[in-house]
């Protein structure tokens, strides 16, 4: 599943060729997405002129003066840049096309993405309103983590992923992070110290930043706007790694499932 890094790094890929251009046609192949594409979506981006495109958490928040087009990628979507007469495929579900050299293209192929038209106040939409912080902002640091922690019971690394206190935090940077803390991601979130959740924060920070740089975790469906492949995986220290040795100290990572999610930590590095 594409992660905040890869969200990153498509909204980085496609903003510049689609800022202040303005929408010339939408073409829907597939409505029944996550949630079904409206009746009136076309209608709604027709003639939209394009003025910025942000990210909040996993979702893309392309901005126009009317509104805001909320896409989300889902497990396997990702959006290109390609010509008018560059052909659709069985899983290029939505063309929003701006000239003849410039079409933002959504595919899609297991369809648990979403495009969604909202209008009023984005960051009070519900699907945005209940998020917690962004990690990369001043917003996520210690003392916060601390605080909203006391007294869980829950693994710490299903607590950061919950998406209420820090966003982004998915499967692969959790497991990477809670690595480079060296903490167990089985420990309760509330028998964490202070001085462990300032350097959960740090770690996370790092992780994210560093995949960010380096273009996003490759998956087997995520490729970046330009079509090429990210290589951040090679820098993965446990995920995909269990039963291998640890990097640290050549110990076996231990492999278990944690609210049905891959879990992968070295019993013996992490505390």
């Amino acid at each position: 599943m594409p992660e905040l890094p890869e969200v990153e790094t498509t909204k980085r890929g496609i903003s510049p060729h689609i800022i202040g251009k303005k929408i010339q046609n939408v073409i829907v192949r597939q409505r029944q997405l996550r949630w079904l594409i409206a009746p009136d979506f076309e209608a709604n981006l027709q003639n939209q002129v394009i003025e910025n495109v942000e990210r909040r958490a996993k979702y893309l928040l392309i901005k126009t003066q009317d509104g805001t087009l909320i896409v989300h990628l889902g497990m396997s979507g990702n959006l290109r840049i390609v010509p008018t007469n560059f052909p659709a495929n069985a899983h290029d579900h939505v063309d929003i096309i701006f000239d003849e050299n410039t079409v933002l293209r959504f595919n899609d192929q297991r369809r648990f993405g979403a495009m969604v038209w909202a209008t009023g106040d984005i960051l009070k939409h519900p699907l945005l309103r209940d998020l917690g912080v962004e990690p990369l902002t001043e917003n996520f640091h210690s003392s916060l983590l601390f605080q909203l922690s006391r007294r869980k019971r829950v693994p710490i690394k299903t607590f950061l992923m919950a998406g209420k206190v820090v966003v982004g935090v998915g499967n692969i940077y959790a497991n990477e992070a809670l690595f480079m803390s060296r903490i167990l991601p089985t420990r309760h979130a509330g028998d964490l110290s202070l001085n462990d959740c300032e350097k959960l924060v740090d770690c996370i920070r790092i992780i994210l930043a560093n995949a960010i740089e380096k273009g996003g975790t490759t998956l087997r469906d995520f490729v970046n706007p330009e079509g090429k492949t990210g290589y951040f995986q090679q820098q993965l220290h446990v995920y995909g790694r269990g039963n291998m040795p640890c990097t640290n100290c050549n110990h076996i990572l231990q492999e278990i499932r944690m609210a049905n999610r891959t879990t992968i930590f070295c019993p013996n590095c992490q505390k």
